[in-house]
């Protein structure tokens, strides 16, 4: 009767607290630069050390410039972050992976690549993003930096057990439709909340026939949807995927390991507190049109009307078409678009890439485009070189840069200016997300190629071979 979640998360209970949370031991914790100061701090001031520093990867990823991480970082407050980790790793002798560092990278592309993520494993980080790691068969999530100090010290955690939920997506994919159009698709009928208090699995043919890189941009973004987390069932592209990894188990551990890993699926009969399922061949190419990752639609359709909604839900969309400059009913096929963004640790993998490459292959980058191409970590920069992307991409006129979180989330120099409306394979299209007044408006690497290209919001489909 148990689910995939009920198995890896009753393997890691250390003890129940009568009518309170759960004491769960934690097999991973992740430390980037902005969420980590005061739970090192909390350390210094009790006196005590790391529980399990082998069990701790550190990296800066959300503050550093994707240009010139050769030379000391010139923003004050983010060179102060990267330094502050740098010394806590060594203070407290953890791993750390600095700018530079060929295992640098986006945290949530690192892991996974690195073979530091693997199934069955519990995972934290004081990051949202978290879940992505779910993509391995693992349970991940995002936590507060109140319990990275709790983990850091003791390495388990206090939560309560969240519902569980499995959300089926049927069928095949059609031409042109990414992992990331199923989660955009699955935001636009579930709402920002509609996974609330549930850890999600993804199940049924769309999903199983993804790769490991869809599989990681589709529980990236099980957060956006208000779910604890995300999660798919290891089988062969999940091993296929892990095997050989620099901290992936090896020789006699390595079939060990596998044999537990194929006992992680929900059983048959295993009950959810929730199902859902979808449809794959009602997916388009989609693209958002609001202030939140839930405002969107396939991309040949028009901006809803307000017919039906009550006053509430009418003054909240009106606001949020205000601040992006449309209108109820039109379409955005056509619009103007000034920034292109490829990246973050939804779309910053060499899949990714590579079918931004596809698209912009003979073309050239569109006139007042300004387009940034950031691989999500170093590893993914080696592997876009080897393919020889880099070269379709400076045909075209396009240039990479250097890891990081870039214009994710605007906390490095990356910010798109107030009223310039950005393209962005992100994950979250917030009022000033991307800058101060900017406009997001999130959507795959194909359609944000397809943009670059052309210089205004186009169906990728009518640009592919």
């Amino acid at each position: 009767m148990n689910t995939l979640f009920d198995k890896i998360w009753d393997a890691h209970v250390v003890q129940k607290v009568e009518d309170g949370p759960t004491q769960l031991y934690i097999d991973r914790l992740y430390c980037h630069e902005v969420t980590s100061p005061q739970a090192f701090a909390g350390l210094r001031a009790r006196g005590i050390k790391c529980f399990r520093p082998g069990n701790i990867f550190c990296m800066p990823d959300h503050n550093t410039p994707t240009h010139d991480q050769d030379k000391p970082i010139e923003d004050p407050v983010s060179r102060t972050q990267v330094d502050a980790l740098a010394k806590n790793a060594a203070d407290f002798g953890l791993s750390y992976f600095g700018m530079m560092n060929p295992k640098n990278g986006i945290i949530h592309v690192v892991g996974p690549e690195r073979g530091l993520t693997l199934p069955g494993m519990t995972i934290v980080c004081g990051d949202s993003h978290t879940s992505t790691h779910g993509a391995l068969g693992a349970v991940a999530f995002g936590i507060g930096t109140s319990e990275v100090e709790m983990v850091l010290a003791s390495q388990c955690i206090l939560q309560t057990r969240p519902k569980t939920m499995r959300i089926t997506i049927g069928g095949k994919l059609g031409k042109g439709v990414t992992a990331k159009d199923v989660a955009l698709y699955m935001m636009s009928r579930m709402t920002t909340g509609g996974a609330t208090g549930y850890f999600v699995e993804y199940a049924g043919e769309a999903v199983r026939n993804m790769s490991m890189e869809g599989r990681l941009t589709l529980c990236n973004l099980s957060i956006e949807m208000g779910a604890r987390g995300g999660m798919v069932a290891p089988d062969e592209v999940t091993f296929a995927y892990i095997k050989g990894r620099e901290y992936a188990p090896k020789g006699e551990a390595w079939d060990k390991a596998l044999a537990y890993w194929r006992t992680l699926k929900s059983e048959d009969d295993a009950v959810f507190d929730k199902e859902v399922r979808y449809d794959a061949a009602d997916i388009e190419p989609m693209i958002t049109y609001g202030t939140n990752p839930g405002m969107g639609m396939g991309i040949t359709r028009s901006i809803p009307t307000m017919d039906g909604m009550d006053e509430a839900a009418q003054i909240s969309f009106r606001k949020s078409l205000d601040y992006m400059g449309f209108k109820p009913g039109e379409t955005l096929l056509g619009k103007k678009v000034d920034y292109v963004f490829l990246g973050a640790c939804t779309n910053g993998r060499i899949e990714d890439f590579r079918a931004f490459a596809s698209i912009v292959k003979g073309r050239k980058k569109a006139e007042g485009i300004v387009a940034w191409l950031v691989p999500g970590s170093w590893m993914v920069d080696a592997q876009i070189r080897e393919e020889g992307l880099d070269k379709i991409l400076a045909e075209a006129g396009f240039e990479i840069r250097q890891p990081g979180c870039s214009a994710c989330l605007a906390m490095n120099d990356d910010k798109v200016p107030a009223g310039k409306y950005a393209v962005s394979t992100s994950n979250r299209n917030f009022e000033g997300r991307q800058g101060p007044g900017s406009r997001t408006l999130l959507a795959s690497p194909l359609v944000a190629a397809a943009a670059a290209v052309t210089g205004v919001i186009a169906d990728p489909r009518e640009l592919m071979g």
